[in-house]
């Protein structure tokens, strides 16, 4: 903290409102921004606060109605201080405390509420760090945060302890701000923000920090092909960012719904994915009714030919004459017109090129092997990234994929044994409202994970750009939110269901820049905090990328290669 040089003084405040510090003269107004940190030392704690708003004050309204000409430098720094001056407000979110006061708190995990992640933080020379349950005095002073201040908040990336992965910087500072990977995959996360400020760049840096810290596995839907293998660089058009299968090439694999498609783009290395009728459940067909335009009469005879035929339901519908349709509706009490509806919508079906009347390979037991071995799963989507083509596929496996890690949790509960714990999994969705939304939750299975928080080793990382389109049971159970800007109220006022004292940071959000810039709040995170996003460049790759393989003499790495191919098929 430099306590050389006072940024102002506490003049008035609440517990729930905040404080009020008048800067002090020499102090420009503009150098406050909102986001920005700083400290409060009072009689016997710090007080570590958001700047929140910041406002222009004067002594008297004769000031206001006779202003000084702008020509009158002179007048102008006489009133400076004294009869103009400027206000900023903060939010005070943690205060260290000496241990010897607070010893009734040691060894005891935080009890904050949702904003603040109940988080057990670190201690710094003598000093713990706790929820905030009262304000400073009167004339407090106030600093710019130091680096040894954010250090004792968010800890720092090489804490042996700790799977902390820096995810950025302060606005205006280099000290990097740190997650706990490990809370972070204990419970669903979210990552939004409007079209064009850098979701995908956000996601990707967290997945390359789970990846490198091995904080859990990924299975990723990739729907437009943006985290396999490379993808466009931001603003710039005809730059390419790696993708995490180059930056971790012993680590990722590639399954592709689109073979044509990846072999175009030159992506090697893939596998081929394919799905089949009798893995698809009427609850999948109700989750694209939308897309297929189905009505509610057609959905209860799906249920009607299900029971009847089981899993090759649709395959039977598919081949039906008219006249057999016929002969089901007399013996089965069906509906002739909505059957035969339902039998020109699925259809389209046959128009997905990963679509087949029956697999003879089990490809998700395929993916769920390589999850198990700790392999880290991107399916890419090519042309196939149509809403129907990604909702359908992506909850057919993950639900697959579900239904066996239920399993392997249960065996694990039974049996206590470690060699049975699964291996935390975490499924990166994108146009998450369309699973999510209060009208289909119910159907998807992505609504039954987020609500299990972990129970069976199972979490989200959604990304989306309308939050206010999650249904609000959900949205509250998200974990750690990750926010760009957003313009809409709506989703402002999304991002903060379930968050207590979430009223001052609206502000905050809203006057976000447009792009490398993100509010981060939960349970991953001691405290919300606003930062500049690390750049996802040559730094990263060389800071975080596997090198092992750029490290291997060039035998073995050809050795490498020809086991990789075999175990292809290639």
């Amino acid at each position: 903290m430099n306590l050389d040089q006072p940024l102002g003084s506490v003049i008035q405040g609440s517990l729930s409102c905040g404080l009020e510090v008048r800067l002090h003269p020499d102090v420009s107004v503009e150098d406050m921004r909102v986001g920005k940190f700083l400290v409060v030392q009072g009689m016997r704690s710090r007080f570590f606060c958001m700047l929140t708003d910041v406002t222009l004050g004067t002594s008297s309204q004769r000031i206001l109605a006779n202003p000084p000409s702008p020509d009158d430098d002179f007048l102008r720094e006489v009133l400076a201080g004294s009869g103009t001056f400027g206000t900023v407000n903060l939010t005070p979110m943690l205060m260290f405390t000496p241990q010897e006061l607070s010893h009734q708190s040691r060894g005891v995990a935080l009890n904050g509420d949702s904003s603040l992640g109940s988080f057990q933080a670190n201690s710094s020379e003598g000093m713990e760090l706790l929820p905030v349950k009262t304000i400073p005095s009167h004339f407090s002073q106030v600093y710019d945060a130091s680096d040894r201040d954010f250090r004792a908040v968010f800890g720092w990336e090489d804490d042996p302890t700790r799977r902390n992965f820096a995810i950025g910087n302060p606005l205006d500072m280099e000290v990097p701000i740190c997650i706990d990977l490990d809370r972070f995959v204990e419970r669903s996360n979210g990552v939004f923000g409007k079209s064009g400020t850098g979701k995908s760049f956000l996601t990707r840096l967290l997945l390359s920090g789970i990846i490198r810290k091995q904080a859990a596995v990924n299975l990723i839907f990739d729907m437009h092909s943006e985290y396999g293998w490379e993808a466009v660089s931001e603003g710039k058009q005809f730059s390419t960012v790696k993708g995490l299968r180059q930056l971790f090439p012993g680590q990722v694999e590639i399954y592709t719904l689109d073979p044509e498609s990846t072999k175009r783009r030159g992506v090697g290395g893939t596998q081929e994915l394919y799905l089949s009728y009798d893995q698809i459940e009427v609850e999948d067909i109700m989750l694209v009714r939308g897309e297929l335009n189905l009505s509610e009469a057609s959905l209860e005879n799906a249920i009607i030919l299900r029971n009847e035929f089981g899993k090759s339901w649709i395959t039977q519908l598919l081949n039906m004459t008219n006249e057999d349709i016929q002969m089901f509706c007399d013996e089965k009490r069906g509906n002739k017109s909505s059957i035969m509806a339902l039998q020109r919508k699925l259809l389209r079906l046959d128009e997905l090129k990963y679509m087949r009347s029956a697999c003879p390979h089990n490809y998700v037991g395929q993916i769920l092997q390589s999850l198990e071995a700790g392999k880290h799963v991107v399916i890419e989507f090519g042309s196939q990234s149509n809403m129907l083509s990604y909702m359908l596929a992506t909850n057919v496996i993950s639900r697959r994929i579900h239904a066996s890690y239920v399993k392997k949790a249960e065996t694990f509960l039974q049996t206590k044994n470690p060699s049975d714990r699964p291996r935390p999994l975490v499924i990166t969705i994108e146009e998450a409202h369309r699973f999510l939304d209060p009208a289909t939750v119910r159907q998807t299975i992505f609504g039954i994970i987020a609500r299990e928080m972990r129970k069976y080793f199972v979490t989200l990382l959604v990304v989306d750009q309308r939050p206010s389109g999650i249904d609000n049971e959900v949205m509250s159970q998200i974990g750690t939110r990750i926010t760009a800007l957003l313009n809409d109220d709506k989703d402002i006022e999304a991002i903060f269901t379930g968050v207590s004292g979430g009223q001052s940071l609206r502000s905050v959000l809203a006057k976000l820049d447009s792009k490398q810039q993100a509010l981060i709040l939960g349970h991953a995170v001691p405290m919300p905090v606003v930062v500049r996003t690390r750049p996802y460049d040559q730094t990263f790759y060389a800071e975080v990328g596997d090198t092992s393989w750029d490290e291997m003499p060039d035998e073995e790495l050809f050795a490498a290669a020809e086991v990789a191919k075999a175990d292809l098929g290639f």
